[in-house]
């Protein structure tokens, strides 16, 4: 399988085309430093054999922001350190930080914007970077992650939306281009070139007046061209549309670029791997071989070797899915893709980001902080009755299941649905023992079962298969 292949990216050698993204966890404290828990988080990714760990992002100075990791003193180094030999200890997974600087947000709604920095403060920016990015090599990191990407700092001096008027401008490519320039020029002389650095920037803001791809491929010739080590794509969360609730900081995930940024149940599966293509054959095209990772909604170890197949990229980036199921690539190599727990995008894990509350999985069993340890040799659950009995009915355009609950305790059940056209997917994932189904066509045909599944994924045989039919409505009857 190419998922399974190494990847060389500057010397470091990454053991397998999954990357795990920069993810949130609020499990910091207010000091930036590591905790347990954050140590166990990244080190549950490498137990299950990941092959790039990008850990969250890291704060390259020292404006408040609530429970976030810090890499902007020296300070800092030995927990940071310590993270990493355990990570190196456990697996041959390769692990970056993600360096962030942002701007002030205030719960007024109040957010500083990039025509109030001084000419000084943007120097200290760029010279905070080069700093963070010495500070990961000293930690042992095997490269590191530049954020450029959704609401921050250097992604708004990207922004078409740019306010400025000087050399930084944003009516300019140019302008626009400036600041990253100057950033990856500093950390470079001050880390060398033997050190991996990699860049996370949008391949759409997904906002009225933003960049659309089409400046995204130029944007990311030019990170080719300034020796950056791999592109991860993101695309959305910005402020300019985000939603503001009273007496909160405001969340820049809260509107509908936030929505595409973390696309959920309603959208289809892999909907954002187009840009990366597109990217990726441009700055081929210019003769540039830089890697280049897609994220967003792939789950299926099927669609990410489908990507890596069809060269549309040279990494999966797998962040809710690989929070769900930290096992999905030791899973992947035994092929046990059965055992595999399915992200379902009820985000939950992002509702709580957003409340600034310890971010864990609707999936784990409840009351974890951190996904189970895999037991490959576990009994699953399994139903008393062998049909599970499952029932469905119809009723005001919407199917209702029920079924019995399984022993050999069950965290959830997976809900299969088939179509007319034989398609099967998991329309959701619950802790109950109903469902509803609103999103169902009337005059046609429908096939459900459910499994009960496991802490660590094994799943129950399945409940019998109701056909439901879903009567035509009056004003189509007579056609």
């Amino acid at each position: 399988m190419r998922l399974l292949e190494p990847l060389n990216i500057n010397g470091m050698v990454v053991p397998n085309r999954i990357m795990v993204p920069a993810m949130v966890t609020r499990l910091a404290k207010e000091d930036g430093f590591v905790t347990q828990d954050i140590f166990d988080r990244y080190l549950r990714y490498a137990e299950g054999g990941i092959g790039l760990i990008v850990v969250e992002a890291m704060a390259i100075h020292n404006n408040k922001s609530g429970p976030l990791l810090r890499i902007s003193d020296d300070r800092f180094i030995p927990g940071l350190s310590e993270m990493v030999k355990a990570i190196h200890d456990t697996s041959d997974s390769k692990v970056v930080p993600q360096l962030i600087h942002f701007l002030k947000v205030a719960r007024s709604g109040w957010r500083q914007t990039l025509d109030m920095l001084s000419k000084d403060d943007i120097e200290q920016i760029i010279s905070e970077f080069g700093d963070a990015a010495v500070r990961a090599r000293k930690a042992g990191f095997d490269g590191a992650e530049i954020h450029s990407a959704h609401a921050y700092t250097l992604a708004s001096f990207m922004s078409r939306l740019n306010p400025r008027k000087d050399e930084y401008s944003g009516r300019t490519l140019e302008g626009r281009l400036y600041m990253i320039g100057r950033v990856m020029e500093n950390i470079r002389s001050k880390v060398g070139y033997d050190f991996p650095v990699g860049i996370r920037y949008l391949a759409d803001e997904c906002i009225k007046g933003g960049y659309t791809v089409k400046d995204a491929k130029l944007y990311g010739l030019r990170l080719a061209q300034l020796g950056f080590d791999y592109l991860s794509l993101s695309i959305g969360g910005k402020f300019e549309d985000a939603i503001h609730t009273e007496g909160t900081v405001l969340y820049p995930y809260t509107g509908y670029s936030g929505d595409r940024c973390m696309p959920g149940r309603r959208y289809p599966r892999v909907p954002h791997a187009h840009y990366s293509g597109e990217i990726k054959e441009f700055i081929n095209s210019k003769g540039y071989k830089t890697p280049v990772i897609t994220a967003g909604k792939i789950s299926d170890p099927d669609d990410a070797e489908e990507l890596l197949a069809k060269g549309t990229v040279d990494m999966v980036a797998i962040a809710r899915g690989l929070l769900a199921d930290p096992d999905w690539v030791k899973k992947v190599r035994l092929g046990q893709m059965d055992r595999i727990i399915r992200c379902d995008y009820c985000n939950v894990c992002k509702h709580r980001d957003g409340t600034h509350k310890p971010v864990h999985c609707f999936l784990w069993p409840k009351g974890a902080t951190q996904a189970p340890k895999d037991e490959p040799e576990a009994d699953g659950p399994y139903w008393e009755k062998s049909t599970g009995g499952l029932a469905a009915k119809v009723v005001q355009g919407r199917v209702k299941l029920k079924w019995g609950k399984a022993a050999g305790e069950p965290v959830h059940y997976d809900i299969y649905r088939a179509d007319d056209d034989g398609n099967v997917e998991i329309i959701d994932a619950v802790k109950t023992t109903h469902c509803t189904d609103n999103d169902v066509l009337a005059g046609s045909v429908y096939h459900y079962y459910v499994r009960a599944c496991s802490a660590t994924g094994q799943a129950s045989k399945p409940t019998e298969s109701m056909i439901v039919e879903v009567e035509k409505p009056r004003y189509l009857s007579a056609q």
